[in-house]
């Protein structure tokens, strides 16, 4: 992943330009490719064809990338990627498929680590919180843990609503 700082440009309102767009190439081959969102609030859909599909996230924003290749003899990529889609000012790492790219908060590759993570966003979601407004940090945790092979904590709701409180008294 490279680094690259975001070119910020002069608008007249608060609202986020096109240009300041994070954009999701979406792909799907049968039995060869899946590129999808696990989770994110896309601002914007563009339909490329049957296969294809672009969302374009707003900066800042949290989401989750999961990416799946195979080939005749079985798969050869399980990647999962969670990103805070690129601040115009801030640096930020491209990522195959996403552009320009975001702050990596999570980044693991193969199935059982790919896997762990799913069942810990779905952990996130049974607390019925969106895991795009899950802390930050929590996902930091959880690939920093998952990464030496380790148990991550779960995500309980008493750490929301620490994060809540934080970002309140920060913004």
């Amino acid at each position: 992943m490279k680094k690259h700082t975001h070119t910020p440009e002069n608008h007249s309102t608060k609202e986020a330009s096109v240009s300041d767009l994070t954009t999701v190439e979406l792909l799907w081959l049968e039995k060869r490719i899946e590129n999808r969102v696990r989770f994110g609030r896309f601002v914007s859909e563009k339909v490329v064809d049957h296969n294809r599909r672009a969302l374009s996230f707003a900066p800042g924003s949290i989401l989750a990338f999961v990416r799946w290749t195979s080939n005749d003899f079985g798969t050869v990529l399980s990647r999962i990627d969670i990103l805070r889609a690129a601040i115009p000012g801030r640096s930020y790492s491209t990522v195959p498929w996403i552009t320009p790219g975001g702050e990596s908060l999570l980044r693991l590759s193969g199935w059982p680590k790919v896997e762990r993570v799913l069942q810990l966003i779905d952990g996130v979601e049974a607390l019925r919180i969106d895991p795009a407004d899950a802390a930050p940090d929590y996902w930091h945790h959880v690939h920093n843990r998952l990464s030496v092979n380790e148990t991550p904590r779960p995500y309980t709701r008493s750490r929301h609503q620490v994060w809540l409180h934080r970002r309140r008294v920060t913004s």
